[in-house]
């Protein structure tokens, strides 16, 4: 395993490090999937580009929308106050990847750009309508997430580009989110199966207005499961619903 290492200090030095290098460089940021990928062999990039000293990209923002910086860590979405409430499907995600020590690395871009099937965070994301922000040697480019995502350890990125952002918008009133799990083991497991949702309610609480659902390790790429969406959409809520 014989690389050369760059340390590129801003956003700038890296996109132009990552155009340079194309398909033979590899940005890393927590390092937690792409070190193991390297170890056993399955990819070999000549050039790895370390976004540790990179600032800016670390952020998490809420205004009109939430911007995730690529290298926010799983554990700092875990202790963010704004994702303690209706947005908590969030946390619920980010909890159970790993450990403590891959929390404190593993970054939220790193997951998107990993596009593992039974990724956990992300199919909150995608039920969230989330986007994502590239920016590369063509320039800046934002697409929703699940056309960036397109086959297992695939995506739209094009070489050189680098994953700088994730964004969706502040839930309607009436709002919550919720995420579940299931693995052969209740902790530092892969998911047999995990699922997201977004539901707001109609202004009498009475019925589903809006539903948004997404499954993970269930497809080659993370899902939306439109069917069902439709199917609880106007209905009123039931113990069967």
């Amino acid at each position: 395993m014989s690389f050369e290492y760059h340390e590129p200090t801003s956003i700038a030095d890296a996109v132009a490090l990552g155009a340079r290098f194309g398909e033979a460089g590899r940005f890393l940021a927590g390092g937690t999937d792409l070190i193991i990928q390297m170890r056993r062999g399955r990819v070999a990039p000549r050039h790895l580009l370390s976004l540790h000293r990179v600032t800016g990209l670390d952020r998490i923002e809420v205004d009109g929308a939430v911007r995730l910086g690529a290298l926010v860590t799983h554990r700092a979405i875990e202790q963010c106050p704004h994702f303690q409430g209706p947005l908590g499907a969030l946390v619920e995600g980010a909890e159970v990847i790993g450990g403590h020590q891959i929390r404190n690395v593993a970054t939220v871009g790193g997951n998107v750009v990993n596009a593992s099937p039974a990724a956990d965070v992300v199919p909150v994301l995608l039920a969230l309508n989330a986007t994502v922000t590239c920016l590369g040697p063509d320039g800046e480019r934002t697409l929703p997430l699940g056309g960036f995502l397109s086959g297992p350890g695939q995506t739209a990125r094009r070489p050189g580009e680098l994953l700088t952002s994730i964004r969706f918008d502040r839930l309607p009133p009436r709002s919550a989110t919720a995420f579940l799990k299931a693995g052969r083991r209740k902790a530092m497991e892969i998911a047999v199966v995990c699922v997201a949702v977004r539901l707001t309610l109609d202004a009498a609480r009475a019925r589903c207005q809006e539903a948004r659902i997404a499954l993970g390790a269930v497809a080659p790429t993370t899902m939306r499961a439109g069917a069902a969406e439709r199917a609880l959409e106007g209905q009123p809520l039931t113990d069967e619903i």
